[in-house]
């Protein structure tokens, strides 16, 4: 059996969605809802419940605002748990590779991305979004993305409510998976559509720089590690510091700039740091 959860926005899913979903999974199931109308949890205490309210063998979560295309989703879960007793963690978007900088999953070249989605944009464009499947339907990745990930059940993983708010939970549960001796695949036979983007704001600054602290010693990550490229950490790097000037999170600019010095210490970037900081400085008095 697989369990379905879905943190809800309202007390129940759209009935599309419900309806949607015994449709097209295809195999026995269950749904959770966990109605979070009230914002009483954080995604990260809300899928734990759903996790001990669950009975299935494989946990699927959901976003609350997607369309499942592929007819017979649920067997293609059951069929890669079963067949594959490695793999922990399954997706439809992900990365072969994760710097120790803090940065989205998706700050990485383009080849090591593997991605099959329709995804709604902030500005109103809905794009078809396919990458890296053109050899297999199974792709090995280390991080995915948290708008479907499907698990197998181990009562030794589950996500760190030390984390708050509703970002990095899918960066949170790929490191878990790994940690535990999993691997993590995407599969292009599993086609939804997803029609909100997420953002990049002062929360999801806090929460990035938080679990990469958490993670430190398990990043970076890659499926080769001759992929691990110095020239990536310097740009997401350089990319979270500005990030933080942006939302007055000075403290998390410094750290993470004092980390980019030791590995970089002739970039030119450091007197913009500095140009910058002391700007924000004198803003501040």
């Amino acid at each position: 059996m697989i369990s379905i959860i879905i943190c809800s926005r309202k007390k129940e899913i759209d009935e599309i969605l419900k309806k949607n979903i015994e449709n097209s999974i295809g195999c026995t199931h269950e749904l959770i809802v966990i109605d979070n109308s009230k914002n009483q949890y954080s995604i990260f205490e809300a899928y734990n419940l759903g996790i001990k309210k669950s009975i299935g063998e494989y946990l699927c979560f959901l976003h609350d605002d997607i369309y499942m295309y592929s007819i017979g989703w649920g067997n293609t879960i059951n069929k890669v748990f079963n067949e594959r007793k490695e793999i922990g963690l399954l997706g439809v978007a992900g990365a072969q590779i994760k710097t120790k900088m803090p940065s989205a999953w998706w700050r990485c070249p383009e080849d090591q991305k593997k991605i099959h989605i329709i995804q709604h944009s902030q500005h109103a464009e809905t794009i078809t979004m396919y990458t890296g499947f053109s050899k297999n339907s199974l792709e090995e990745v280390v991080v995915i993305d948290g708008v479907f990930m499907a698990m197998r059940k181990d009562e030794n993983i589950c996500f760190d409510t030390k984390i708050k708010g509703f970002h990095n939970y899918d960066l949170n549960i790929s490191f878990e998976y790994i940690k535990h001796g999993y691997q993590i695949f995407v599969t292009n036979e599993i086609l939804i559509e997803h029609f909100s983007a997420g953002s990049i704001n002062k929360d999801w600054v806090e929460s990035t720089f938080k679990i990469h602290n958490l993670y430190k010693s398990d990043l970076p990550l890659s499926i080769d590690k001759e992929n691990l490229v110095e020239a990536m950490e310097i740009n997401n790097a350089k990319r979270f510091v500005n990030q933080c000037f942006k939302y007055k999170k000075t403290k998390m600019a410094i750290i993470v700039w004092m980390k980019l010095f030791y590995l970089n210490p002739f970039s030119k970037y450091h007197i913009k740091f500095w140009l910058i900081l002391i700007k924000n400085t004198i803003l501040v008095k």
